[in-house]
Parts: structure tokens; C-alpha cells; sequence
């Protein structure tokens, strides 16, 4: 796992983490799976990309951040690290985040993914047919 911790979430934190992620792997194809943050899609972060086709980026759809690996391990962070925690300062917490990413690291074990592709679709299509709904609703 790799993570850094920036005092705030904008295009340039996110294109200087994303080099630094990737650098170990140049040349290999790699692709990165996000969320529909607009940091991920400033105009620096589409010209790097142009520059480095062998990243490709796959968004989830919007609503469905379950299909987020990073957000199932947000959650493991927080329950197994910091949710109870008492920090003195900005300085103390990320430090206990840089630990528990090292800890992890350690010992890393991939997640097996258990739900198959249709499983998966129906989930979206229910969220999908949910937002035209309340779309629906609210444009009357």
C-alpha cells in the first residue's frame, strides 16, 4: 500500500503522488482505479497521461463507492488505527498513518474480490435506476 498525507486534496498533491506511485513501475502498463474526484481530472493530470500511455485510469460510477478498493481500506484504516485515537497534533496522526502503512506492508495480503461481474452489474444498475429516479422526482 502507498499513501501520503497533504495538508490539502487538490490536482498537484494528487499528480505528485501519482508520479512518485508509479515511478517504481515505469514502462509497465498500469491502470488506477478512482473515484470521480475532480483532482483526478484537472487539465495537468489529462496532459500527463497523454504523456504516459501505458496509465490508464478506470472511474467508478458515481454513487458506487463499494466498487472503491481504497475505500474498503479507508474503513480497515480507520477501525484498526485511528478511530478511537487521541492525536496532540496534524503531525501525530499522520505518523500513526505512515505506521500502520508500514505495519500493513509487512504483512500484505491482496483482497480476493467475491462478488462475480453479475453481482456487480445489478448493484449498478439499481443505483443507476435509483439516481433517474430521484431525478425524476425532483424535476416535476
Amino acid at each position: 500500500m502507498t499513501g501520503e498525507c497533504k495538508p490539502s486534496r487538490n490536482g498537484a498533491n494528487f499528480l505528485a503522488f501519482l508520479k512518485k506511485a508509479t515511478r517504481p513501475h515505469t514502462g509497465k502498463e498500469i491502470h488506477v482505479v478512482l473515484d470521480n474526484l475532480s483532482t483526478h481530472t484537472t487539465p495537468e493530470v489529462k496532459a500527463w497521461l497523454e504523456k504516459n500511455p501505458h496509465i490508464r485510469f478506470h472511474f467508478t460510477p458515481v454513487g458506487s463507492s463499494w466498487l472503491n478498493q481504497i475505500e474498503i481500506r479507508f474503513g480497515i484504516l480507520t477501525r484498526q488505527s485511528i478511530r478511537r485515537g487521541t492525536f496532540s497534533s496534524v503531525n501525530v496522526l499522520v505518523k500513526q498513518i505512515r505506521d500502520y502503512i508500514n505495519s500493513w506492508n509487512e504483512d500484505a495480503k491482496p483482497f480476493t474480490w467475491t462478488a462475480n461481474s453479475e453481482e456487480n452489474l445489478t448493484k449498478v444498475r439499481l443505483v443507476q435506476t435509483n439516481a433517474k429516479k430521484l431525478v425524476n422526482n425532483n424535476s416535476n
